[in-house]
């Protein structure tokens, strides 16, 4: 395993760093705007501004990088990221804020693309497998770890905007130092959402399901459990259960759906998703079972986009897949722009748990699609199934990564 991943060990101290630095962010911007006397609502435009940001790097960011080339593009762009988290700690206005969050999505959009055709073009067939998972990882770890900045301010506010700004300018070092070389920025394909709709129905709305939930949940989770009765450092230590269970559930999930009708086991996990998310609505503040209920969501739910991509996958020729992944990705950001806003009006009628529960309804009905979907069309027989790979939510070029994938051109593309 060391010697597949050594080639490209840079990037992915680079990715660690990175997301160690700016993964922290939407929780710590969420609890300072509420700290501020902001409503919800305000909270909420402003994580949509995030991914509103996220949106605009995956039409716009790719052709930055192909123009000026891979290492320039990722100084410029961490170079903005970093400059921008500075701009927090100068004043505190939801209008400053929410164009700071535009600049950083848009950033870590471009961020991703660099990143992830890197690891495509320096992955031999053989280890993609290999190298998805350690990029996973090192994403998820480095955003977990980052939670624990939250309470490194004591008496000084701009403490965690400066120990994130200084984590997300030393990540330039591992590339600008790297004897790798750079790829060659490839051109970017089309794919319609017509087209993707029509081959399979449940992969697309889950993708914009999956974005409403999470992006709803990145923007106000931190503020709707400190509402429950958690302290900052247990603010803290719930995202960061959250992201590491994400990461536990994917596999098993997706082995599962391997064996067995991959509908059935998207349709469970939205089902099972709502029912966790309903639990903890309902809880009481400070109850201790927010945190095993937090690492179940997690898992369940950082499992969605991946099962839908493997869905979408399963019912398209293996040219189309790479250039769907790219519509896949947007409809995700494009869920994810809408769910701070709708988790925020919820919470602002159901303040107990309404986060939890606008996260459940969104589960809900589309559990309910899925088993309409189930009776209005035949399943893919389970030797056609490909198999399942885990994948983020950030760009297309990472679906290059998975060994079922054929080699095609990487296409411009984003998201956290």
């Amino acid at each position: 395993m060391l010697a597949v991943i050594s080639p490209v060990r840079s990037l992915l101290l680079a990715i660690f760093m990175l997301m160690a630095g700016s993964g922290f962010m939407a929780t710590l911007i969420s609890l300072r705007l509420e700290q501020a006397g902001l409503s919800t609502i305000v909270i909420g435009a402003v994580a949509t501004a995030y991914f509103a940001g996220l949106m605009v790097g995956a039409l716009r960011a790719g052709r930055i990088v192909r123009r000026v080339g891979h290492i320039r593009a990722f100084a410029a762009f961490v170079a903005l990221l970093s400059a921008s988290t500075l701009g927090y700690a100068q004043f505190t206005h939801p209008l400053l804020w929410s164009g700071l969050r535009l600049i950083d999505g848009f950033c870590v959009a471009g961020v991703f693309v660099c990143l992830e055709s890197w690891l495509n073009e320096r992955a031999d067939t053989n280890a993609r497998g290999s190298i998805l998972a350690a990029y996973m990882v090192a994403l998820y770890c480095g955003q977990a770890v980052g939670q624990l900045l939250l309470g490194a301010s004591g008496n000084l506010p701009a403490v965690p905007f400066q120990l994130a700004s200084m984590l997300i300018s030393l990540s330039i070092i591992p590339l600008c130092l790297t004897r790798t070389s750079a790829p060659p920025p490839a051109e970017a394909t089309a794919f319609g959402i017509g087209t993707l709709f029509a081959a399979s129905p449940l992969g697309t709305v889950g993708a914009v399901t999956t974005g409403l939930m999470l992006g709803a949940f990145y923007g106000l989770a931190a503020v709707q459990v400190r509402r429950l009765g958690l302290d900052l450092s247990r603010t803290a230590n719930f995202m960061m259960i959250v992201i590491l269970g994400g990461v536990v559930l994917q596999w098993p999930l997706g082995r599962i759906s391997d064996l067995y009708d991959r509908r059935k086991v998207i349709v469970l996990s939205f089902a099972a998703t709502l029912c966790v998310s309903l639990a903890m609505s309902l809880l009481a503040p400070a109850e201790p079972w927010l945190l095993v209920l937090g690492a179940m969501f997690g898992g369940l739910s950082f499992a969605l986009y991946p099962l839908c991509v493997a869905h979408c996958n399963d019912r398209l020729l293996g040219t189309e897949r790479v250039a769907a992944s790219g519509r896949l990705v947007l409809l995700y950001s494009v869920g994810a722009a809408l769910g701070p806003v709708g988790g925020a009006l919820l919470m602002t009628g159901w303040n107990a748990g309404g986060l939890f529960l606008f996260i459940a309804l969104c589960a809900g009905g589309t559990a309910v699609f899925g088993l309409w979907r189930q009776t209005a069309s035949d399943p893919v027989p389970a030797p056609d199934q490909q198999d399942f790979q885990i994948l983020p939510r950030t760009t297309p070029v990472a679906s290059l990564l998975d060994p079922n994938t054929p080699d095609a051109p990487a296409i411009e593309g984003q998201q956290p």
